[in-house]
């Protein structure tokens, strides 16, 4: 099985260290960097996540880099803060129309609304192909009316929820993860095994990665949901962002 990935991506920094006193000039912490992890982030991390689990991977993404950068306590592993880089100005997509779709099992859009893709892009991509998955940070419309399935999750879907509530098209369609509650489909839930969660960072595109696997390999998208939802919470379980192996 091949797929294709097309989406914005980033690298993520987790930089671990100490906070052990009070800034003498202001009330703020000062921050002793002690390790760093570095990943590829967003649809790189789909990219990543697709690759570990078997399938064959192409990924279409922007040159300029964006780096999301998180200080993290190592003791607690709290997040004090996290600083990001690069967003301004993010290339749109070049060339979409010479991209062999036909090629492809499958297509994957993971678009965290950075300005790589554009919802007409999303939805030329949507006419080119007849499986296409799409995860977004956008407001949902229209234009994402042929994607097969669509991931979101529960404060995406709060924001976007009046623009769709009476759309029939979107029922069928739409995934909705709910974090430590598993996920929701067609009115149905999906609950997941509670564990001690560590990082929810990187969780959805594992959660995208496995549901796009599971699908080619059954076309039962019931039991692909089910399978997503224990990859992503093996991923929880652990710091930073992982692969899902």
């Amino acid at each position: 099985m091949k797929v294709l990935v097309i989406g914005d991506s980033c690298e993520d920094v987790f930089n671990y260290g100490v906070c052990e006193r009070l800034a003498p000039a202001a009330p703020v912490p000062v921050f002793v960097s002690k390790t760093k992890k570095y990943n590829k982030g967003m649809a790189g991390n789909v990219f990543k996540n697709l690759t570990s689990l078997g399938l064959e991977c192409d990924i279409v993404t922007n040159t300029k880099e964006i780096v999301k950068t998180r200080f993290i306590d190592e003791m607690t592993n709290h997040m004090i803060m996290r600083l990001d880089s690069g967003e301004e100005n993010l290339e749109r997509i070049d060339n979409l129309h010479l991209i062999p779709f036909e090629s492809y099992d499958a297509v994957v859009i993971s678009d965290y609304n950075k300005g790589f893709l554009t919802e007409e892009d999303i939805e030329y991509i949507s006419r080119k192909h007849s499986l296409v998955f799409l995860d977004t940070k956008k407001l949902l419309g229209d234009w994402a009316r042929e994607i097969n399935f669509i991931k979101i999750n529960k404060p995406e879907f709060e924001r976007t929820e009046h623009l769709i509530s009476q759309k029939v098209w979107i029922k069928e369609k739409l995934i909705v993860t709910l974090g430590s509650a598993g996920c929701s489909y067609c009115g149905e839930s999906f609950p997941v095994d509670k564990v001690e969660i560590k990082d929810l960072t990187g969780a959805g595109d594992t959660f995208l990665s496995a549901l796009v696997r599971e699908y080619l390999n059954s076309k039962d998208i019931r039991r692909s949901i089910e399978f997503a939802n224990k990859c992503a919470t093996v991923v929880v379980q652990q710091k930073g962002v992982n692969t899902i192996k």
